[in-house]
């Protein structure tokens, strides 16, 4: 019971346990979940993986032996970062192209690696933007809005096929503790009709994508796939650095490393516990609420019309 008062008190505060102090009191606890296990002739393929938590989850991972696709926008920066990665840490590291906004990159890349591969057993959606004005994308699509929702929704759609090869596999979304500032907007998901603001349009992205996770969890949970969204609390990138320096300048005392950061994703890709309950959005190895306040949480009549709109937006398979 002091174990899960003091692991709640955490993350309520915000504060203390988005922290790497949070994270450090809460592996001292009793109630701390084990280590994951060895992850050998698993493929894992991880998007936003040049910087951040996607180089620390794909160092990870290939520690604990996984076969680990590091995707980048840049096919010399993918190439060079897996040699990177495989000096470091002697594992199997091999880089793969595609800007994830763009859904014509998309098709194109999963075409490419689904007739390159026969089974994916995790697939880390982890690329992220955080543009300072209003942009879009060649597809006419809000450029934070197709990184964050639209474009891993195609990806998840197209490699379906190869995580179910794989089943049990999992499918793990990146959000951000940022999204329990933003309630789901169905009437302006794109920022078309407010002020941009990019904080706000983050986190509206990142409360998105938590929302798809439910529909997708139930979807392909009869197929053997697990999905899963996440948090890192707190955690020096260079995006945070970059987009949010006042913040960073802030925190820089208290704020996590990447490889704290990524600690969880890890885990849900190894750990035989992280598989169920799917759908569930977890930080520190446990899963929390997605709503602090009462009354605020979305229907079933929100998520499907999200998905829809998502969906038109993404186009045919």
């Amino acid at each position: 019971m002091s174990d899960r008062l003091i692991d709640s008190a955490l993350d309520r505060t915000i504060a203390p346990g988005y922290s790497r102090l949070g994270l450090a009191v809460r592996k001292r606890l009793g109630s701390w979940p084990a280590d994951p296990p060895r992850m050998d002739g698993k493929v894992v393929l991880v998007t936003g993986a040049s910087s951040g938590l996607g180089r620390a989850a794909a160092v990870g991972l290939a520690e604990l032996g996984a076969d680990v696709r590091v995707l980048t926008r840049d096919s010399d920066r993918s190439a060079k970062l897996a040699r990177e990665l495989e000096k470091e840490t002697g594992g199997q590291v091999s880089g793969v192209t595609c800007d994830v906004s763009d859904l014509t990159s998309v098709r194109r890349f999963t075409g490419r690696f689904a007739a390159a591969e026969d089974r994916l057993d995790v697939l880390i959606n982890n690329a992220g933007v955080m543009p300072p004005e209003r942009t879009e994308t060649a597809d006419g699509i809000e450029l934070t809005f197709a990184t964050h929702v639209v474009g891993p929704h195609l990806l998840i759609e197209r490699l379906a096929p190869l995580l179910e090869a794989a089943a049990p596999s999992r499918v793990i979304n990146v959000s951000s503790g940022g999204m329990y500032s933003q309630q789901l907007d169905l009437d302006d998901p794109q920022t078309a009709h407010e002020t941009y603001r990019k904080n706000r349009v983050y986190a509206k992205t990142k409360r998105a994508q938590v929302v798809l996770t439910h529909e997708w969890a139930r979807r392909l949970e009869p197929k053997g796939v697990a999905v899963q969204s996440m948090h890192p609390g707190w955690a020096d990138t260079q995006g945070v650095r970059d987009s949010l320096p006042g913040f960073s300048k802030l925190t820089r005392r208290i704020i996590r490393d990447a490889e704290q950061g990524a600690d969880t994703i890890v885990w849900l890709a190894a750990s035989p516990d992280a598989q169920r309950p799917t759908g569930a959005f977890w930080h520190d190895r446990r899963p929390r609420p997605e709503h602090y306040l009462p009354g605020r949480g979305e229907s079933d009549q929100d998520r499907s019309r999200l998905w829809d709109a998502v969906q038109d937006l993404a186009g045919p398979v």
